[in-house]
């Protein structure tokens, strides 16, 4: 039997998130197969987790002590949104002990959760997406110039965060301050992006068997004046799945999701996120570590593509030791 660290917490926003993700992944491994052990990973230090016992992770060797024997993983289950687990950091740390794990490498990581590094990247391989510009905490600003860019209505975000914390859309020249000022709150960097007005889609894919293969669409309507955090996990929004496109639109985001995967050297389960304008596709992010709660998107797309959480799961860690 191998051991399964699932590692779950982080050091971002997302920490809430990422815990009921870890959580849905151990609640749905019960095998011969596969022994699963809850790490996780905060301000407070690493530690494995079971019951109300505490055992602290010795982060030479991710190593535990347990009932009187050291504990080691074959294999790690990242559900960790945000840092450590979607930047790369912990995606080197393994790489350096040689222990396998579920998602993208450290560089693809690194890449695409810089979202105005990724989105420029992608934009120079002909990929669609807003017009953006970053600024730096440390950085003065000039919003005339802001607005020169990208315009009114735009979206404000931490660069490097997800689920939405952080993030304004300003209708008016005077709301810009303020946005900008929230995100930094999350982030030292931040980007504005100009509003694209259209339907926003998301797109499940992995490429276990070593096949590449997409789940169905999904479509977001919001209650509120976007997919904010509310519209995304306090169900103020509806996800359509699959979604209301044609199919010559929906043949266009299964293409372009699979690019999307190849050019950013992905690996195990990604969602892409797009909005579409008459027809086109923009990207909005790419997400490498993207959320597994009961709430989460990837649940409803594997469920409407006839595939149970168990099975999604299972043949994500299998897909560990396919590369290993």
């Amino acid at each position: 039997m191998k051991n399964i660290a699932v590692v779950m917490g982080g050091y971002s926003a997302e920490k809430l998130v990422s815990m009921k993700s870890g959580s849905v992944v151990i609640a749905n491994i019960d095998s011969l197969k596969y022994k699963t052990f809850k790490i996780v990973i905060d301000q407070n230090g690493w530690f494995m987790i079971e019951g109300q016992k505490k055992y602290i992770v010795n982060k030479k060797n991710f190593s535990v002590k347990y009932k009187g024997q050291t504990l080691l993983f074959d294999g790690v289950f990242m559900a960790i949104h945000g840092i450590p687990g979607e930047n790369g950091e912990l995606q080197e740390y393994f790489d350096k002990l040689n222990i396998p794990y579920n998602t993208s490498g450290k560089k693809a990581a690194e890449l695409s959760f810089d979202k105005y590094k990724c989105n420029n990247f992608l934009k120079d391989k002909g990929i669609l997406c807003a017009n953006s510009i970053s600024l730096n905490k440390s950085e003065s600003f000039d919003i005339p110039e802001i607005i020169k860019k990208v315009g009114i209505p735009c979206f404000v975000k931490p660069n490097s965060n997800g689920s939405s914390f952080g993030i304004s859309k300003v209708n008016k020249k005077d709301e810009l301050v303020n946005a900008i000022e929230k995100a930094f709150h999350f982030d030292d960097k931040i980007i504005i992006e100009s509003f694209l007005n259209g339907i926003e889609v998301t797109c499940g894919i992995h490429n276990f068997h070593k096949d590449l293969t997409t789940l169905p669409i999904t479509e977001i309507v919001s209650e509120n004046d976007f997919f904010d955090y509310e519209a995304k996990y306090e169900g103020k929004s509806k996800e359509i799945t699959p979604a209301r496109l044609n199919s010559q639109t929906t043949e266009k985001v299964y293409l372009l999701t699979k690019k999307i995967y190849r050019l950013l050297n992905l690996n195990g389960i990604a969602r892409i996120d797009f909005i579409i304008v008459n027809g086109e596709p923009y990207i909005i992010e790419a997400n490498t570590v993207p959320g597994l709660s009961e709430e989460s998107i990837i649940p409803q797309q594997a469920k409407a593509a006839g595939i149970n959480l168990k099975s999604l799961f299972y043949q994500s860690i299998d897909h560990i030791f396919d590369l290993s």
